[in-house]
């Protein structure tokens, strides 16, 4: 059998210990032979580039630990995965996973009773350029909407509308929680989006992140499991493929040959 290596690669953070709750899961499981976790800060072309160089591997499988792609896991990301010595799957954030709605209700259901007199506020970041944000978020509100007893489910962004701060007055039901749509705790979901929400003034409970719950490590065992079947077939090119295939580090980068 091939020697594969995980990837799970993020954004640091003071609070990221989620990536490594779900990386030592995913070790226990056999999900590959070596599981790491890569995280950074500004500039992953740079902070990257050493820990990439260093993997000793038949294949390697990266995956973006966010729920939807954003600017860097579009460029960056996949851009420096070609310091890898080994053949390299990028893989689909977990985003569109169905396990994450059951994770999202169970948030909201552990703070509020799961009933038609509730409303969910679904907190993501959102973006101004690009459409993944708004599009993971509006899928999970509407698979709430059909498979939960919430009696409203209401999506809103950080960095577009319908914003955050206005959610609140969106909300129809006696009882109202916000769900933060994020993998691990932030400075958003930590001071930028309760502070948005006006949490001071009661009436709206605030749920944690996803962070380590069971079923995200799901999600990222059975989006590696698809990847290294679609990597075993003659499966047409993913996305990411195709971004890891087009975004190459270029000498006008400071990063090329």
């Amino acid at each position: 059998m091939p020697h594969d290596t995980l990837l799970l690669i993020g954004r640091d953070t003071p609070r990221a210990t989620p990536y490594e709750t779900h990386a030592r899961r995913l070790r226990e499981r056999g999900v590959a032979t070596d599981v790491a976790v890569l995280t950074y800060d500004h500039e992953p072309r740079r902070e990257l580039r050493d820990e990439l160089v260093a993997i000793d591997a038949d294949r390697v499988f990266a995956l973006p630990m966010t729920v939807a792609h954003d600017h860097a896991t579009v460029t960056d990301v996949p851009a420096v995965l070609d310091e890898v010595n080994a053949e390299t799957h990028y893989c689909e954030p977990v985003g569109r996973s169905p396990l994450l709605t059951e994770a999202l209700r169970d948030r909201a259901a552990a703070a509020v009773p799961e009933a038609p007199d509730t409303s969910v506020a679904l907190v993501a970041f959102g973006s101004s350029g690009k459409p993944y944000q708004r599009q993971v978020t509006e899928y999970h509100a509407e698979r709430l909407r059909e498979r939960s007893a919430f009696g409203e489910v209401e999506p809103c962004y950080l960095l577009q509308n319908p914003a955050v701060e206005c959610v609140r007055y969106n909300l129809t039901h006696d009882h109202a929680v916000a769900v933060p749509l994020f993998l691990a705790p932030t400075d958003a979901t930590e001071t930028q989006i309760p502070a948005k929400l006006d949490l001071d003034r009661g009436g709206l409970a605030y749920t944690d992140t996803l962070d380590d719950h069971p079923l995200v490590t799901e999600a990222v065992a059975t989006a590696v499991e698809t990847a290294r079947t679609m990597a075993d077939s003659r499966t047409p090119q993913t996305f990411e493929a195709t971004l890891a295939a087009t975004n190459r580090p270029m000498a006008t980068d400071g990063e090329g040959d």
